[in-house]
């Protein structure tokens, strides 16, 4: 499997029934993921990138521009992920909308779109569904697991999950518990929409309105409109890149990925068993991120250090707010290489 150029097709591999943490079971699961660099003959240089709540795959691209993600300047040859050395694998997590099963696709025992009736995941149920598509691309080790925002929330699943399947656990701009957030408000703005019928809107038009003025008011929480500021001083200009960039997404992510994946996230929290960690762990927030802001380091890292892990902490200095581990990815680079290349894999 070679370095990727931007563009190129996501590759989609059938997991079979996932069986849930609330005992039910979901049939005929894929999970799409995007691959970059060269699997070694051990198989042991795997470092798996998890996505943001409505990024995907294409988050390790070369190319990529705005999302939670973006982590083309991240991964790729001589890159702090360097693919010259590892092999990067990012799938998209099951309930979203890039390629895994989720409420958009075919419930094979009615023929039509789960849509609402989808099965109430966890994130332990998506780390589950990815740590099968290892299990088929006969990777049983990895030399670490990062991801941004929800990414980070799937890498502490992992690192408590699986304590012994990685060397190291880089959860970025994320917390080891759910931030708040509100669920009923969400299906609510949903709801508005005359094609919402309930979740089963498939079949009548979309609703990408809707989804665009959800985005656009996203991308400004995260930071991503006062960026914008520097680069198009022209107010007008501005609003007009922001609502473009949003109705691009709009015209992908399903309405219901958002509720599943948001109810997934709220119900997460692994501080109970952050004694299970076993890998050492970089902590990464962003000076400016309101969704995670820096505040939270200081009682994250001293519940690590009380739990016996092996845990450092950075800081990204940068305005871009949640987005700044993709935008700004120059300012924490060499320390993400630092942590990578002090990690002495396991045999």
């Amino acid at each position: 499997m070679n370095d990727v150029p931007a563009s190129l097709p996501l590759q989609t591999a059938a997991i079979g029934t996932l069986r849930l943490e609330n005992g039910e079971a979901l049939a005929e699961v894929s999970v799409a993921y995007l691959a970059r660099g060269h699997l070694a003959p051990d198989r042991r240089n795997a470092v798996l990138v998890t996505h943001g709540y409505t990024s995907g795959p294409r988050m390790i691209e070369s190319g990529a521009t705005t999302g939670e993600g973006s982590w083309s300047g991240l991964v790729g040859p001589g890159a702090a992920i360097d693919t010259d050395r590892f092999f990067v694998i990012c799938p998209n997590m099951i309930g979203s909308s890039y390629g895994s099963t989720g409420p958009a696709s075919i419930d094979p025992a009615t023929g039509r779109p789960y849509g609402p009736s989808f099965p109430d995941i966890s994130v332990g149920d998506i780390v589950a569904a990815e740590r099968a598509l290892l299990s088929q691309l006969g990777i049983e080790h990895l030399v670490a697991v990062i991801g941004p925002s929800y990414g980070g929330t799937q890498a502490f699943q992992w690192a408590v999950t699986c304590p012994d399947f990685m060397d190291a656990v880089v959860p970025v701009v994320s917390s080891p518990r759910a931030r708040p957030a509100d669920l009923q408000a969400l299906i609510d703005q949903l709801a508005r929409d005359p094609n919402w019928n309930g979740g089963d809107y498939y079949d009548r038009g979309g609703m990408i309105e809707t989804m665009t003025e959800f985005r656009i008011a996203t991308l400004r929480t995260y930071g991503l409109e006062a960026r914008l500021a520097a680069e198009i001083p022209d107010r007008a200009a501005r609003e007009r890149r922001l609502r473009a960039l949003a109705h691009r997404w709009a015209t992908e992510f399903d309405p219901n990925s958002l509720i599943v994946l948001r109810r997934a996230a709220l119900r997460f929290t692994v501080e109970p068993v952050l004694d299970r960690i076993r890998a050492p762990l970089l902590y990464v927030l962003s000076r400016t991120d309101t969704l995670f802001p820096p505040s939270l380091a200081p009682g994250v890292m001293a519940a690590l250090k009380q739990a016996g892990v092996k845990a450092e902490y950075f800081e990204i200095d940068s305005d871009a707010g949640h987005l700044a581990s993709g935008i700004d990815w120059q300012k924490w680079a060499s320390r993400l290489a630092e942590f990578l290349g002090g990690i002495a894999p396991t045999k």
